[in-house]
């Protein structure tokens, strides 16, 4: 897995899917977990994105919905594992990027150790411009939905309390509880919501960028307030998160760059997924 990629992002932006919905078997390198959101059928459900590692399908991948506390212990991963996995084109997705996996087929086949072997496969693809990816989206929803963006400079991260699920979002929460008490004996917690939200202030290297302000989504940042920040008063958490995800994976001696993803209903929004942080 120490190949180089051969092709970085094409100007017309991902292949169309497949006409067919027969099965595929895909394999990528999984650069993205997106923090796991309620689903009224899975209870919770997560995105997966990577990148190809098939020269046939180039480029990147989302895999969703995945219920990753569902999958039985060999078929767990995490970033940078290399799996493959059975999915079908997701057809109510319009991006041409999506995925619907097969949950039981996940299979986990190696893992990229930091950080040249990652280097590898990541570096063709790092891209210098989020203005260009919104104008692209803004002017077709099909446009690509997934890329790795350095930044020019990184102002800053800011820190909000989270409000807590929706009335529809809890609604989820709790239709999926009551499935489980009727027809399991299997005890399970309802998701939580974290106790804050992160947004990065940014300029891309468009030279007319007026700078971006986008959600951060990441799998890790719900883990570390969950696992490392609990006990914390509200401050104190902040400054840590602060410390971590600006302080840490975005010190001046990193060359970061941005896991990128939009929303399939509202294709013009851009969250930032994840942070590619090798060293310089």
């Amino acid at each position: 897995m120490t190949q180089m990629s051969f092709f970085g992002p094409k100007e017309a932006g991902p292949d169309p899917k497949p006409a067919s919905d027969e099965l595929v078997r895909l394999k990528l390198i999984v650069t993205v977990k997106a923090a796991p959101n309620p689903s009224e059928r899975y209870g919770e459900t997560v995105c997966v994105a990577g990148l190809s590692t098939d020269y046939q399908r180039r480029g990147w991948l989302r895999l969703y919905p995945i219920n990753f506390r569902e999958l039985e212990s060999e078929g767990k991963f995490k970033k940078y594992d290399v799996i493959s996995v059975d999915a079908r084109p997701a057809r109510e997705d319009q991006r041409r990027e999506s995925w619907k996996p097969i949950m039981a087929t996940i299979k986990t086949e190696g893992h990229l150790k930091p950080w040249e072997p990652r280097r590898t496969w990541l570096e063709p693809f790092v891209e210098d411009s989020m203005c260009r990816l919104n104008r692209n989206a803004r002017a077709n929803a099909n446009a690509q939905s997934l890329a790795l963006v350095r930044p020019q400079d990184i102002s800053k991260l800011e820190i909000e309390e989270h409000p807590g699920w929706s009335r529809d979002e809890q609604h989820k929460i709790d239709m999926y509880v009551r499935q489980l008490d009727l027809l399991s004996t299997q005890e399970r917690t309802p998701l939580e919501p974290p106790r804050f939200k992160g947004f990065y202030r940014y300029r891309c290297g468009d030279r007319r960028c007026g700078g971006h302000r986008q959600g951060l989504l990441d799998w890790e940042f719900v883990a570390f307030q969950r696992n490392r920040l609990a006990a914390l008063p509200e401050e104190a958490a902040r400054q840590a998160l602060v410390d971590k995800f600006l302080g840490q994976l975005c010190a001046p001696d990193r060359d970061v760059a941005f896991y990128v993803g939009n929303q399939a209903k509202r294709a013009h929004v851009f969250s930032v997924l994840g942070v590619y942080w090798p060293k310089r």
